[in-house]
């Protein structure tokens, strides 16, 4: 009995095993396999200008699963979630750049090395002095900090009698050899091969130095079926040459100038696109005396516009606000002299960097203490908040000994220059060398500390033809020499003449050349304090006599409207309503309407508690004699309260609009170019701040006296 019912079990058992052998077969060949990779590791793996990844890994993985009949879901998650995603299997494998260790193999399974990285030597392409090792004595060569190349320069530095100068990234450390600040660089050789391939003006010298090998990585004792198949395609695509033909699209020795290509024209998605810049950095965004705005960003961008077909739109509101327009959608691109970091590379995707900046120390003209660093010893020196300056200051205050004094403007910093309270400045060197061109007595008595680089912005993921169009364009503008032209128009030898002949060194001067847009300014102050309190008064007197009311949710919900509004401060309620409402319903409010929103609602909370506290002035004994007498509430307040507390609230209704006038000012935190907003600007093309300054101030003044002398009149002829 038991033989019986045995036999057909085991029949079925092995029926299964041989149905599930099949199935897992079956599944094998068509399984997607979950692959991890690093986010940006040029050129192995990084994304393109349409937003895909490319790169040797990204290529290589490709045309392996393509001859190995697997699919490949790539998952660019950075070099240690990938580590993490394997170990967790949550990834089947990665590719990254990964260098074969024997740390590694304790918990990973490697391929066959896929690529065999190294170290090298770059030199200038007009360099033919540096051949070999030997050629480096009295020379300066550079590295990155804590890479196998600064490792390999210290332990040969005395042997070959170079210095040597490290960088903390590889951008910083191709500038520095651009510019002349070092004869040769050290990095990996498929780095520096990239580098070439993109258009860096250097050459690679002599052999690599022989590295690490990267491989393809799995789990240890897992996933070895797709081991064996990457081994077997790397195999394949070596034999075939396909796999040197993709490290060959990534990787360039220099050796051999290629020819120049056609500019690649992209068709726009837009019929204009929105592009927010800064209002007030020269030499890259400033109104001229005609109050056209006019820079390097300004001309770069129109002249790429033209080149590759596409409308634009200028929004100048300044460089904080450009930043939260892009954020929040009102904005597609932003050029403002923004530096590519990686900080910002997390919300932006940037164009090829379009400008090298750099710092420089600068001091009065007649200074003849300070020729070097260590002359800082004791002295106080100024930059402006958040800036490289600012940072290069405090990495090296205990070096040179000196005290650092902050300032939130460029005018306040060339100003404390001026008048002695600081005995030098930092600043980035074009707006220096632009001020100097402008007239202000100011040397740079120590050559420049190469800085970061300026890049066009759009927000993550989104316009990226309008970033692309933005390279292409900037690449044909270098090849033809118009990109030179332009840089030397704004920061060149100072050479150039002047349009403007007029002197604005002088008060006269700033009055005979600006004057115009300083009226514009004015009476559009005066437009915005106008509107925004009259709709304030019909406001604030509704929720004034809500807050009186006999009905207790009226005055529930006037106390709840003024509590919120005078509870946060108008500068916050006015990004809230110009960058964060278009956010959440996606409507667009212009600059201006959103700047009469932002007054009005403020000034209408203060005229609710105006009205209150002039209603509950009058004698609580006129409502209990006219309710007696049997009128009621609303006769009562129309008639016998209101207009008795109407001339009690004169005189402060005229101080609240004195307030709403001064007020205005903050309002050009958006972009709002009123009267304070237009002498920034003109400041920041004249270099003039105390003069200009004071003629606004004045203009102010009169302005504020004339208006409350009118209103006085009115509150008398009231009562």
């Amino acid at each position: 009995m038991r033989k019986t019912k045995l036999i057909p079990f085991i029949v079925f058992l092995m029926a299964s095993i041989f149905t599930l052998g099949f199935a897992s077969k079956t599944n094998a060949a068509e399984k997607t396999y979950k692959i991890g990779t690093d986010l940006t590791f040029a050129p192995f793996e990084f994304q393109n200008s349409d937003g895909d990844y490319i790169g040797i890994d990204v290529d290589l993985l490709n045309q392996i699963a393509k001859d190995q009949n697997f699919k490949v879901d790539l998952r660019p998650l950075g070099f240690d979630s990938s580590i993490q995603g394997v170990q967790s299997d949550q990834l089947d494998g990665m590719i990254a750049g990964m260098s074969i260790t024997d740390e590694r193999k304790k918990t990973f399974d490697f391929s066959e090395p896929y690529f065999d990285s190294g170290i090298q030597m770059a030199v200038k392409n007009d360099n033919n002095n540096i051949k070999n090792y030997r050629d480096l004595k009295g020379k300066t060569v550079a590295a990155k900090i804590g890479t196998e190349s600064a490792t390999f320069l210290d332990k040969n530095k005395d042997k070959y009698g170079y210095e040597i100068k490290q960088y903390e990234a590889a951008d910083a450390m191709y500038n520095a050899l651009t510019n002349g600040n070092v004869e040769a660089i050290f990095d990996d050789y498929p780095v520096l091969g990239y580098a070439v391939t993109n258009g860096q003006s250097f050459k690679l010298v002599g052999d690599p130095e022989k590295g690490s090998s990267y491989g393809f990585a799995v789990k240890k004792g897992e996933n070895k079926e797709l081991l064996k198949k990457f081994n077997q395609g790397l195999k394949d695509l070596k034999k075939n040459g396909r796999y040197d033909k993709i490290v060959s699209e990534y990787i360039s020795t220099g050796a051999s100038s290629a020819a120049s290509s056609e500019m690649k024209k992209i068709k726009p998605k837009k019929d204009a696109y929105v592009v927010a810049s800064d209002s007030a950095f020269a030499p890259f965004e400033y109104k001229d005396s005609d109050g056209e705005y006019k820079g390097i960003d300004v001309d770069l961008l129109k002249r790429i516009a033209e080149l590759q077909g596409f409308n634009i739109e200028f929004k100048f509101i300044g460089f904080s606000s450009a930043m939260q327009a892009l954020e929040s959608g009102q904005a597609d691109g932003m050029i403002a002299g923004m530096t590519i970091t990686d900080e910002r590379k997390a919300n932006y995707d940037f164009s090829d960097p379009y400008f090298q900046s750099g710092i420089q120390l600068a001091v009065a003209k007649d200074n003849k203490d300070i020729k070097h660093y260590k002359d800082l010893k004791g002295k106080t020196v100024g930059a402006k908040v958040g800036t490289e300056s600012a940072d290069f200051l405090e990495a090296h205050k205990k070096e040179y000994g000196y005290t650092i004094k902050s300032f939130d403007a460029a005018d306040q910093l060339y100003d404390a220059l001026k008048v002695g309270s600081i005995d030098a400045m930092m600043d980035d060197y074009p707006v220096i060398g632009y001020a100097v061109k402008q007239g202000q007595e100011l040397k740079t008595p120590i050559k420049r500390e190469v800085g970061g680089e300026y890049g066009f912005a759009v927000k993550k993921g989104q316009n990226p033809e309008l970033s692309a169009m933005f390279t292409e364009g900037l690449k044909e503008l270098k090849q033809t020499g118009e990109y030179d032209k332009i840089i030397d128009r704004y920061i060149g030898s100072g050479s150039e003449k002047k349009q403007n002949t007029v002197d604005e060194s002088t008060i006269v001067g700033l009055l005979k050349n600006n004057y115009k847009s300083l009226l514009d300014g004015l009476w559009k102050t005066i437009v915005l304090a106008l509107v925004s309190f009259g709709l304030a008064l019909v406001v604030g007197v509704i929720f004034g006599l809500f807050r009186v009311s006999p009905i207790r949710s009226l005055r529930t919900l006037a106390g709840i409207y003024i509590d919120i509004i005078r509870g946060i401060p108008m500068m916050v309620l006015a990004f809230f309503i110009f960058f964060g409402l278009p956010g959440i319903t996606g409507i667009k409010i212009p600059d201006f309407a959103a700047g009469i929103i932002t007054l009005t609602l403020n000034a209408s909370a203060y005229i609710a508690e105006i009205v209150r506290g002039g209603i509950n002035a009058v004698p609580v004994g006129q409502m209990e004699a006219s309710r007696s007498l049997g009128l009621s509430y609303n006769r009562t307040m129309q008639k016998i309260i209101l207009p008795q507390a109407v001339k009690i609230m004169i005189p402060s209704f005229i101080n609240q609009f004195v307030i709403s006038l001064k007020d205005t000012t903050i309002i050009s935190a958006i972009g709002v170019v009123e009267l304070l907003q237009t002498g920034k600007i003109i400041v920041a093309r004249t270099t003039q701040s105390s003069y200009v300054y004071l003629i606004i101030a004045i203009m102010y003044l009169i302005l504020i006296t004339i208006l409350t002398k009118l209103a006085n009149r009115l509150d008398k002829k009231v009562k």
